[in-house]
């Protein structure tokens, strides 16, 4: 019996350590983000650690602000992030749209040659963490969408890229698989969101992106 309890005991300690030492990995980013995450932890599970910045990264500008709180002290291994889908959206503090969504008569959050000034100061402080870096392109921005303009994701890519290339930051194609998936599981017309079924499609780039970097 002694043995018995000596040999739980013993398994009990080595997985502790085990987890201890698996990879961590962060990601960074908007609510869409926020709704593949948890599947990619689900993929990860026993390769990785899987963690999201606290609540929505939103738009650089707020990224700026957190990013330090978000890095912590932890010593990160990977770090997936994005912005853009806040950056581009235009907002108007009078209209009744969630989030004061207002393409009409709202103002826009960064140019694109703002976000990409936000953006690459966010990219040289990652740097700064020595972890693999992994940048997502901005979803897909569907028709009727009352804050953004169909496609504007595609612009504010094109400045995010040359930024990347710049720096050697490994980037996800979002923009691409979100397109062909939004179509199929897309939460309502005009909505940038998804339903589960295209959280966890999407969490499948994300996830193998992640573990080709571990």
């Amino acid at each position: 019996m002694k043995k018995i309890t000596c040999l739980l005991a013993l398994v009990v300690i080595v997985s502790a350590f085990k987890q201890r030492d698996l990879p961590k990995v962060l990601i960074i980013g908007d609510s869409i983000s926020i709704g593949y995450t948890p599947f990619v932890e689900a993929h990860l599970k026993g390769k990785a650690e899987v963690f999201h910045n606290q609540g929505n990264a939103q738009h650089t500008g707020i990224g700026l602000e957190k990013i330090d709180s978000w890095l912590g002290k932890t010593t990160w291994d990977v770090i997936h992030f994005n912005w853009g889908l806040w950056d581009l959206c235009y907002r108007n503090p009078e209209s009744l749209n969630q989030g004061n969504r207002d393409k009409k008569e709202g103002s826009q959050t960064f140019t694109p040659e703002q976000y990409g000034e936000n953006l690459e100061k966010l990219v040289l402080r990652l740097k700064q963490t020595g972890a693999k870096l992994v940048f997502a392109t901005t979803t897909y921005v569907p028709e009727g969408e009352v804050g953004r303009f169909e496609n504007a994701n595609i612009e504010y890519n094109k400045v995010a890229l040359k930024i990347m290339k710049k720096h050697g930051v490994k980037v996800n194609n979002m923009s691409r698989y979100s397109k062909r998936i939004h179509k199929k599981h897309r939460k309502a017309g005009g909505d940038v969101h998804y339903t589960k079924i295209g959280y966890e499609w999407l969490s499948k780039p994300v996830s193998k992106i992640i573990e080709k970097q571990l």
